[in-house]
């Protein structure tokens, strides 16, 4: 199938365009950007533009910013093109739902993509816990968000997330593995002075079978680079570290991968798959905890922050 990538920046550059050009099911066929391209492949700076260009092109993947998301999705969908949305998968659940409408009533495929959850050992991590009662699962996701996502200033504005741009992913494999649904019961936001969107979190959640789920984001990591859910049962404890890529059970391994290695061309293959069967996948689990958390959360003023 032939897709359109619209926003070329360092995820699509990095993770999306090496995903299309080594899977047999898809052809990059087109580019949207202001101002990135691919080398051999026409570049359009419009949308509107290129699916007038393109009609032989079924599918717009997105990897906008949250907040021009909707309109571009939408547009793709009014055009009757199947819409991929990178994580997450807009600004306000109002609009997801909005979207996933639109694709309903057009029969058309929309698939909110969570990468983190196609990580190596989430599916094994999900058979492990299923069989098992939680006690207490703690969240750390800590990195340098100088390294990760240099001169992204939108990050930093209403509806970019701030923290929550990684640590929703944290929260997309939380919703993946554990068995009961979970909600926040309570946040605290440390909120640069010069900024809109929180630089660190600490979130207490509600189980419903009386778990203690607790999570800590924090984009001012220094050294090592921490991704890690520990989940302690009734039988032993798992860890997931290197965001889903390492499992171990009780301090023993039980299997090892490089990050990112397989987690888009999965998300390409289940787009492929869903387009194939007519259907559809906006779960919303994850961004529902992160608004959630947002909107309940105490924020705290902390330093400036300077990029």
């Amino acid at each position: 199938m032939k897709v359109a990538l619209v926003g070329i920046g360092k995820i699509a550059v990095d993770q999306h365009v090496p995903a299309i050009a080594n899977s047999d099911d898809w052809e990059l066929s087109a580019t949207v950007s202001r101002n990135g391209s691919v080398e051999g492949v026409p570049a359009f700076t419009d949308l509107g533009e290129m699916l007038s260009a393109h009609p032989e092109v079924r599918v717009v993947s997105l990897c906008l910013p949250p907040v021009p998301r909707f309109d571009s999705a939408m547009q793709a969908l009014r055009a009757g093109r199947h819409v991929m949305l990178e994580k997450p998968p807009g600004a306000t659940i109002a609009e997801c739902h909005a979207l996933d409408a639109a694709a309903r009533e057009a029969g058309l495929t929309i698939y909110a993509t969570w990468h983190s959850r196609h990580a190596d050992m989430v599916a094994a991590a999900k058979d492990w816990l299923a069989k098992r009662r939680l006690r207490r699962m703690t969240v750390t996701w800590k990195e340098d968000v100088r390294r990760w996502h240099p001169g992204q200033a939108w990050i930093w504005e209403p509806g970019g997330l701030g923290v929550f741009d990684p640590g929703i992913n944290a929260l997309s494999i939380v919703t993946e593995i554990l068995p009961d649904d979970i909600h926040v019961a309570s946040a605290e936001l440390d909120v640069p002075s010069n900024c809109q969107t929180p630089i660190g979190a600490r979130i207490a959640f509600h189980h419903p079978k009386g778990a203690e789920v607790t999570a800590t984001f924090d984009w001012r990591q220094d050294g090592d680079q921490i991704w890690r859910i520990e989940a302690e049962t009734d039988d032993g404890t798992l860890t997931l570290a290197d965001g889903g890529a390492v499992m171990a059970v009780d301090g023993t391994p039980t299997g090892t991968a490089a990050p990112l290695s397989g987690e888009y061309p999965r998300l390409y293959a289940e787009m492929a798959a869903l387009v194939t069967k007519g259907r559809r996948d906006m779960d919303l689990r994850p961004m529902v905890l992160a608004t959630d958390a947002l909107a309940l959360g105490r924020r705290i003023a902390t330093d400036p922050f300077h990029d």
